[in-house]
């Protein structure tokens, strides 16, 4: 985005997800900026997103070759992606269990656990996309089970995956398979991997959310080369990178959407 220049415009926020989050949350309930302007959002905080995240849980079962339903393990950060997954399920998808994989950022993963549920400020990890402090989607999928625990804890548990995990993870399946996995679907197989150590007679799928190539200070050190760039991301690269930087105050993203 940053790249394709025209009517396109990128905002570069000095702050995490969290404060983009709040920014955006804000601008959707002030008065004056949705009359001037008229805004939407492509991530889950609209849940039109939920959509088509569920078309490759069926696009995966479609594919599963075993009689029994799979385990499936989620990147989750924000949790819209785990959101689209269960209402999959709702709509009659057959998965046995579902993980949602946190790094150091575990608020929900604790509450999975313990049944406590405690926001705190989101911790900078290599799987920097999950680094979500207080998941918005968090309370939809509360709701989803009408804000019942043990109704919840059935079908979801959390996995909590440490960096030191996630590299080693490249590294293993790197080395073994051939395959290069990216620092998120790295958590994500490592949490599918915790859970069926626990539940042996499970199967399960993991999803992979972003290529490698995004994260060359990752996984290159790990696998002792570079990453391949795909053709199509190679033009990209050789682009000029064009933003408005913003501090993460609201009165700022308030006088650029003004204008």
């Amino acid at each position: 985005l940053t790249t394709l220049g025209q009517n396109i415009t990128a905002l570069e926020v000095r702050g995490n997800f969290d404060d983009c989050q709040r920014l955006v949350k804000q601008a959707f309930l002030d008065a004056r900026v949705t009359g001037h302007r008229q805004l939407t959002s492509a991530n889950s905080i609209n849940v039109a997103r939920w959509l088509p995240q569920q078309f490759y849980y069926c696009y995966a079962l479609q594919q599963w070759p075993h009689a029994t339903p799979p385990v499936v393990a989620v990147p989750s950060g924000n949790f819209g992606n785990l959101c689209a997954g269960l209402l999959a399920h709702a709509s009659g998808l057959p998965v046995a269990h579902f993980v949602a994989a946190c790094n150091a950022n575990s608020a929900v993963a604790d509450y999975l656990r313990t049944g406590t549920y405690a926001a705190r400020p989101a911790v900078v990890t290599l799987s920097n996309a999950m680094d979500v402090g207080s998941p918005s989607n968090f309370g939809r999928i509360l709701e989803l089970f009408g804000q019942r625990h043990a109704d919840l804890s059935r079908l979801v548990s959390g996995a909590v995956v440490s960096d030191a995990e996630t590299t080693a993870t490249i590294g293993r399946v790197h080395e073994q398979t051939g395959y290069l996995l990216d620092p998120h679907g790295a958590v994500a197989l490592r949490a599918l991997e915790e859970y069926l150590r626990e539940h042996p007679a499970g199967r399960g799928i993991f999803l992979e959310t972003a290529h490698p190539v995004k994260f060359p200070e990752v996984v290159e050190p790990v696998i002792g080369a570079a990453v391949p760039v795909p053709a199509a991301v190679r033009g990209l690269l050789n682009r000029t990178k064009q933003s408005v930087l913003l501090e993460p105050e609201y009165a700022a993203l308030q006088e650029f959407l003004l204008r």
